[in-house]
């Protein structure tokens, strides 16, 4: 049995520290502390965790070592139509190795959404890796995020194990959480008719390229030629409004015009 729910106490955020680390493999100048976790949840962030009841007692306050997964958001205000609005900054979302891949992810998203909705809080984004093919399927396919923005090495030099030694060039997720888009999709009727009128590729063995430093000239080329596709989509007024995984597991995001009334 999995329980959803925000994480109380500082041993409960110490343990999403640890699973971030675990996670991402990170040293010193890149991890989150545990204070700054603790004070997100202060300001009108989230700190959600998914804990397992079956492993240790997940009651609020004891979770530390049912702890499985977690999503981290800070809060934020941006000036939309003229005026400024509240939204949340999803920054993290780790999910413990054996437990992926069944839709724990989702969940999570799934509960930040109804948390910030019940605050009037309509608006979340959070950036992505153009290269992750599970994460790029979640966030477009599942969720019904859109993305119009490419940040070029946004976080500079990482020490994560999974970024490869790459740039880390990051798209912008862009939820809009009551939107007849994201609700239709959550819901599960299909998504928005959109005219695709480009698709940009990442082929299935990325993974295996980023890996290695056999690999590691590959996985660039690939960044670089998607990195000035989407650029050029994007100045084009052109938006990702979907993505798929074709049989061979490639990934394959889909470009088209974005009417704004999906967004209201």
């Amino acid at each position: 049995m999995i329980a959803i729910r925000v994480c109380e106490g500082f041993e409960e955020l110490a343990a999403c520290v640890a699973l971030q680390i675990e996670t991402w493999g990170y040293d010193e100048t890149d991890v989150i502390p545990c204070k700054t976790f603790l004070l997100a949840q202060k300001i009108g962030g989230q700190v959600i965790g998914a804990f397992d009841t079956e492993i240790a007692d997940a009651r609020p306050g004891n979770g530390a070592a049912a702890l499985i997964g977690f999503v981290f958001s800070l809060p934020g205000v941006k000036t939309r139509q003229g005026k400024p609005q509240a939204y949340l900054h999803s920054h993290m979302l780790a999910v413990r190795e054996g437990y992926r891949d069944c839709g724990l992810g989702a969940q999570l998203k799934r509960e930040q959404r109804r948390e910030a909705l019940a605050r009037g809080i309509r608006h979340m984004e959070w950036t992505f890796d153009p290269l992750e093919i599970k994460n790029a399927y979640l966030n477009i396919h599942r969720l019904g995020a859109v993305v119009r923005e490419y940040r070029v090495n946004f976080y500079g030099v990482s020490s994560s194990r999974l970024q490869g030694g790459l740039p880390t060039d990051r798209l912008l997720a862009e939820w809009h959480m009551d939107s007849p888009r994201v609700q239709g999709i959550l819901e599960g009727g299909p998504a928005a008719v959109h005219i695709a009128e480009e698709r940009i590729l990442v082929p299935a063995p990325i993974y295996q390229w980023k890996a290695t430093e056999a690999g590691r000239e590959r996985a660039l080329a690939v960044q670089l030629e998607n990195r000035r596709k989407f650029q050029q989509a994007f100045v084009r007024g052109l938006a990702v409004l979907g993505f798929v995984r074709d049989a061979e597991g490639n990934g394959v995001f889909e470009l088209g015009p974005l009417d704004q009334p999906e967004l209201d």
